[in-house]
């Protein structure tokens, strides 16, 4: 059960877009971008308020990769395994950050809610393979070593 702020905030959005079916991606964008993670029983009421139905909000939110129904960390990071990437080793700087993390293929967000790890097939930057985002900031030419050394200082509470 989410807290009343959540619907005060999604109250916002909705009367900042409308009450109309073309209201629903830009609408759930912003919800996500304010919690980092799309709220089920948020989709629910932004789709009743909207006079949509339930099974077609989920129906786009499912469609679209960039939509998450689970909380993200604070830093969400995106390793890139596409092709360039890939052979350039960036299995190795997955595997590094999800050790230091305590992460697996099956948990993804540190239990503190401070990293999350998302394997991605293309970050558009395949001359600078192999790649990693952190909340969107490109870091070039990854190595295991250099990967771990980011993380460490974010958790000190360094510069990315």
């Amino acid at each position: 059960m989410l807290d009343q702020t959540y619907y005060r905030k999604t109250d916002e959005i909705i009367e900042h877009y409308g009450r109309k079916a073309a209201s629903l991606i830009p609408i759930m964008q912003d919800i996500q971008a304010e919690y980092r993670y799309l709220p089920g029983e948020l989709l629910t009421y932004v789709a009743e308020q909207i006079g949509v139905k339930e099974a077609k909000a989920y129906s786009v939110a499912t469609f679209y990769e960039n939509f998450s129904f689970e909380p993200k960390g604070k830093y969400v990071i995106k390793v890139c395994d596409g092709t360039a990437c890939h052979v350039r080793n960036s299995v190795p700087v997955r595997e590094a950050l999800m050790k230091e993390l305590g992460l697996t293929h099956k948990k993804h967000t540190t239990d503190d809610m401070m990293f999350t790890i998302e394997i991605v097939s293309c970050l558009g930057a395949c001359g600078l393979a192999p790649v990693m985002t952190i909340n969107d900031e490109v870091h070039p030419k990854m190595t295991p070593d250099a990967a771990v050394e980011i993380i460490r200082n974010l958790k000190k509470g360094g510069a990315e």
